[in-house]
């Protein structure tokens, strides 16, 4: 099996398997515990918090830890609002933005009584600057764009939206589940609040992590204690706190010559398939350098992924099935890319145990399978 789905999740890497497996089995405290069982575990949250801390070149009370990516997009787009609402109701987001957010700030408008502008996007993915700076207001509290899109990796420039923001007084919040890892650490001190999911970068399920600029308030989504700084409550996952702490770390730690490595690979990857009649989507150059968008038109892309997968090949899809219909990708409609190809369109995202024999064997599985696909079609 050849696995170029790193996009949807990574595999749990050997070394922070190792360094979860005495929170799994030994130090079983809690961490809330004032016994010793408990202190070690508070002990390892409370190291873990520090490490993340020291990578985001932020302070360790700036951290929140969360059940996923999920839940700390949630818990910042929810949360600011509603602790901010006396300065306004008016909200901005993106049209490419991962669900977790905008169904969030669909439920702000539907629910709560919040104005949000979504903003569009360019043939590559991307919002305009100007238009940006146009759509803020007196009354907007919050702008939340993500740095890299999830299906076509097409990066925002997320510093200079941040500037826009500081200057206008917007609060800030950028979903960076994606792009931790992959590129250059960006200046966190100019965003307000980052979401990170450690399963995109060879840490477990289920945990995540939410920074939040210290001096911001933030409404609580949940009930129950005092965790987190009372901004979380529920007993920490110990051993998936210290797993994301060890995932994050190793990243960083291999990112400056993993990153033109995995370009390189995706690169090799897009010059293979652009032969054989794919059409890339997303932005050629201001990019992840792991993700690759490409649309085959004349196949179903439903049909294209099951005969990959039989072939050995595991990559997603730009369509999303739902009640048995296959429709074109919400990032893709917004890009205005035709029908046609956002329904013939695989995802292949690339990852550290990703080399060049998977690559070739990538591309030529997919000539075949379009061969096999055309010839009956």
């Amino acid at each position: 099996m050849v696995y170029l789905d790193y996009n949807a999740t990574t595999p749990l890497a050997e070394e922070v398997l190792e360094a979860m497996m005495p929170y799994l089995a030994e130090h079983y405290g809690n961490p809330s515990s004032i016994h010793s069982a408990g202190r070690n575990a508070r002990a390892a949250v409370d190291n873990a918090r520090d490490s993340l801390a020291g990578l985001l070149g932020v302070r360790s009370h700036e951290i929140i830890f969360t059940g996923g990516g999920t839940e700390a997009n949630n818990l910042a787009i929810l949360g600011l609002a509603r602790a901010h609402r006396a300065k306004g109701a008016h909200l901005i987001t993106c049209a490419t933005e991962h669900h977790a957010v905008l169904h969030a700030f669909e439920h702000l408008r539907d629910r709560e009584g919040f104005e949000v502008t979504i903003l569009p996007v360019n043939q590559f993915g991307q919002v305009d600057l100007e238009q940006l700076q146009d759509s803020l207001r007196p009354d907007t509290l919050l702008l939340s764009l993500m740095s890299a899109n999830n299906e076509t990796g097409t990066l925002h420039p997320i510093l200079a939206i941040a500037e826009i923001c500081r200057e206008r007084g917007v609060l800030f919040h950028s979903d960076m589940v994606q792009s931790f890892g992959k590129q250059s650490p960006l200046d966190t001190a100019k965003v307000d609040s980052i979401s990170l999911a450690a399963h995109k970068f060879y840490g477990p399920k289920g945990v995540g992590a939410l920074y939040l600029r210290s001096g911001i308030p933030l409404e609580t989504l949940h009930f129950g204690g005092f965790h987190e700084n009372q901004r979380r409550p529920g007993t920490e996952n110990v051993a998936g706190i210290v797993g994301l702490a060890s995932a994050a770390s190793l990243v960083a730690a291999r990112m400056a010559k993993e990153a033109p490595r995995l370009k390189e690979l995706r690169d090799e990857l897009w010059k293979n398939l652009s032969g054989i009649e794919g059409v890339r989507n997303g932005h050629p150059t201001e990019t992840l350098p792991n993700t690759l968008n490409v649309s085959f038109p004349g196949v179903k892309g439903e049909t294209l992924l099951i005969a990959l997968d039989l072939e050995g090949l595991c990559v997603s899809s730009g369509s999303a099935c739902m009640v048995g219909s296959v429709l074109p990708s919400h990032v893709l409609f917004a890009m205005e890319v035709p029908s046609e190809n956002a329904q013939a369109t695989v995802r292949f995202s690339l990852g550290h145990f990703t080399n060049e024999k998977e690559i070739q064997f990538a591309a030529e599985a997919v000539g075949r399978v379009l061969r096999q696909l055309k010839a009956f079609a």
